[in-house]
């Protein structure tokens, strides 16, 4: 083998790797997220073995120094100390399911970086890497238009009212589609390029400004506002071109206008019958979505500035749900549904700050700033030679990127594509950068000797192990657990539990999501399902396994609050079981990290029902609506106890309180509350319950006949004749009965 064919298979190396973002693995947990990843670092691992043997061979392909590579690298640096000292290591150093961080993946970005910016050298290297990285872009921008369709074939379709693409979050794919759409816009400015290519990176800049917007995420779409106020405010001030400041003027304008039509008519009949023109002129900091944001960032802070080692190194990449669940807001929950748990901070800043503490945050701002300072004094103000639209575009990138990531953060498609650009950036902002010729490399002696043939053979042996190992059996992991939720979907109880236990023997990273979706399955199917000794073994088995994440994540309260409800199910029919014990055990534990989530007072309280202890579960109840009086559903849980302790009359108070609140009584509550209301003689109630009663099962007559009884006692007779001529048209058993009602309040039936 050739020194070249090693460069020339690097490069298609990373050609293949500009097409990660398009990756879906439909049939996995994290569709969207973990198949990117897989395949991302199996390439980098397989480009790592290649890139060591060419730098033996040949230390002028070693990275040149430069400024960002220098923050990349400390960076990453701080990533891995952060990671060691982590509250949960194993997280940091692997990451979730869901979002596929931590060290080893994001490691496997700086390798990416370091082998991009060794091996790419010339213009045309770039212009070819870019151009499909756009090419790339439109395609998942086209993805995501296919989702406003009914075409099975796109991945979340059904007409959706906000697009996805090939990133499966509406903000993250925004984020995408923003880098490479600043990324068109600069070679469509560039005079790289004839002017025959340009209308292709003009059309490309177009789509996937269309897809930005289709997405109705606000903060991406201020910041590509922003980013093309800034475009057109920097080209104008280089140029001096009067198109570029009419262009500027115009998009002030299109600014003012748009800020003005929102506030004039966001309350208007045509806005609020477009869910898309409500969001989008929705500015008010009193919009949930905005204020989940501040509570989330207000906990994570909070938690920051616990200790000096949070305040330095963080609570350790991957773990902002552990600050967050210690200082959670009970206004996050609202009811059985409510967003919860945030393991990001949604906003990357802030993310950086409390996972990996001030130093790991000064170095990403430094990242975007040098980046900036850079284009300006070696591209905008460089010599000649250097593409000034080039830099301009780069910087309203960052700028924009910057705005976008105030309310989001980075994964898989982002960074790949954003280090692909930073990559390029330094390239162009090099000091040995001139014109189109940089860091040409002699190619003599250019064949590998046999020792390096033989070292790179056992590299790849040595690859392709970590493949499988770090890879190959996660995803095997993940695809046996998803047949194991199909299973379960279909009824086949043994089939889902010998596919769960066969995705928990692996053991690999992604275990402690797999046996929480194992726990939430046998809980939920013990719990509405006749319990036999198979149900209570396996629900027993999940004990033991979830135990396994209390182990490994002694500072996170979910697990124990799985293991308190599923013993809470276990000695539901024994007061004196002690498996109620146990469950209170595990959910005071939970409280002890989590002492305002509002959920752990729930169990707390249900294991003392348990228990036959009603004035203990009325004091977890109660506590539960002084953290959130606005929650119907802890009134109600406080009212049911108090009536089944026999304090009816502040048991009703209670209940009375839910309904206010818009707690949706169930049929069995609603009949529940008649009888007590039928023992107090409230008449104006028992009306207002029967009427819930028909809105749940309009069609029961029985319903119906009660109801027009209880109109014609307050004396409601009009309303009374028609609800017994429904009860009568809904069955003709009630006519007779319906006829002599009517007769008897002096109507015609």
């Amino acid at each position: 083998m050739h020194k070249p064919l090693l460069t020339k298979i690097l490069k298609y190396l990373i050609y293949i790797a500009a097409f990660v973002p398009l990756i879906i693995f439909s049939q996995f947990i994290s569709p969207f997220h973990f198949g990117k990843v897989v395949v991302f670092r199996s390439l980098v691992e397989i480009m790592a073995v290649f890139y060591l043997i060419l730098i033996w061979k040949d230390k002028k392909y070693l990275p040149k120094k430069h400024l960002l590579l220098t923050i990349f690298v400390l960076f990453t640096l701080v990533f891995g100390v952060s990671t060691f000292i982590s509250v949960n290591p194993y997280l940091s150093f692997w990451g979730s399911l869901e979002r596929m961080g931590g060290l080893w993946s994001f490691f496997h970005y700086l390798v990416y970086f370091i082998i991009l910016i060794s091996i790419f050298k010339t213009r045309e290297d770039w212009l070819r890497l870019l151009k499909l990285a756009i090419f790339v872009g439109v395609l998942s921008a086209f993805y995501g238009f296919g989702q406003k369709t009914n075409l099975e074939f796109f991945v979340g379709s059904g007409e959706r009212a906000r697009i996805f693409g090939t990133i499966g979050n509406a903000a993250l794919f925004a984020g995408y589609q923003m880098v490479v759409l600043f990324l068109a816009l600069s070679l469509a400015f560039s005079s790289w390029l004839p002017a025959k290519q340009k209308g292709y990176f003009y059309t490309a800049a177009l789509i996937n400004t269309i897809a930005v917007f289709m997405t109705a995420v606000r903060g991406s779409i201020l910041g590509v506002g922003v980013g093309f106020l800034l475009f057109a405010f920097l080209y104008t001030i280089s140029s001096h071109s009067r198109m570029a400041k009419r262009i500027l003027l115009a998009l002030v304008g299109l600014a003012v206008i748009f800020v003005g039509f929102a506030f004039a008519f966001k309350n208007s009949n045509f806005v609020k019958s477009s869910g898309y023109l409500t969001r989008l002129t929705d500015f008010s900091f009193q919009t949930l979505t905005v204020q989940t944001r501040f509570w989330a960032w207000r906990a994570g802070l909070t938690g920051w500035v616990e200790t000096p080692k949070t305040i330095l190194f963080g609570w350790g990449p991957e773990n902002f749900n552990i600050p967050f669940s210690k200082h959670f807001n009970p206004k996050f929950f609202r009811g059985i549904g409510s967003e919860t748990l945030f393991d990001r901070a949604h906003n990357q800043f802030v993310e950086t700050l409390v996972t990996m503490g001030l130093i790991a945050l000064l170095l990403y701002v430094a990242m975007f700033a040098v980046a900036i300072y850079l284009l300006w004094k070696r591209v905008i103000r460089g010599p000649p030679g250097f593409d000034k639209a080039v830099g301009i575009g780069l910087i309203s990138l960052i700028v924009a990127y910057m705005i976008h990531n105030s309310f989001i953060f980075d994964t898989s498609a982002n960074f790949i594509v954003f280090f692909t650009v930073l990559g390029f950036i330094v390239w162009l902002t090099s000091e040995t950068t001139a014109n189109e010729k940089i860091g040409q490399v002699s190619h003599t002696d250019s064949k590998l000797t046999v020792g390096q043939q033989t070292f790179m053979f056992l590299l790849l042996i040595g690859a392709a192990v970590l493949i499988y190992r770090t890879n190959i059996l996660q995803s095997k992991a993940n695809y046996t657990t998803t047949r194991a939720i199909v299973r379960s979907w279909a009824g086949d109880f043994d089939g889902a539990v010998a596919k769960y236990k066969e995705a928990l023997a692996y053991d690999v990273p992604g275990k402690y999501e797999y046996r929480h979706r194992f726990a939430q399955w046998i809980i939920e199917y013990a719990n509405g399902q006749k319990r036999g000794e198979k149900e209570m073994a396996t629900l027993a088995y999940a004990i033991q396994q979830v135990q396994k994440n209390v182990n490994e994540s002694k500072q996170d309260y979910l697990p124990y609050l799985y293991i308190s409800r599923a013993y809470i199910i276990l000695g539901k029919d024994d007061q004196k079981s002690p498996y109620n014990d146990k469950a209170l055990e595990n959910s005071l534990k939970a409280l002890e990290i989590s002492p305002s989530f509002i959920r752990t007072y729930y169990e707390i309280a249900q294991a003392h029902l348990n228990k036959r202890d009603y004035d203990n579960a009325v004091k977890y109840f109660k506590k539960a609506t002084e953290l959130n009086p606005d929650v119907g559903l802890s009134h109600w849980y406080l009212g049911a106890t108090l009536i089944e302790k026999g304090d009816v009359e502040n048991g009703l108070k209670a209940t009375g309180r839910a309904a206010e609140l818009g707690y949706a009584f169930s049929e069995s509550d609603t009949l529940r509350l008649i009888n007590l209301y039928i023992k107090a003689d409230d008449l104006e109630k028992i009306t207002v319950l029967f009427e819930r009663l028909i809105v749940i099962k309009p069609n029961n007559p029985q319903y119906r006949a009660s109801l027009a009884a209880a109109y014609a006692k307050i004396g409601k007779i009009d309303k009374a004749v028609e609800q017994a001529h429904a009860a009568a048209q809904l069955d003709k058993a009630f006519e007779k009965e319906a006829r002599a009602f009517v007769k008897n309040l002096g109507r015609e039936f």
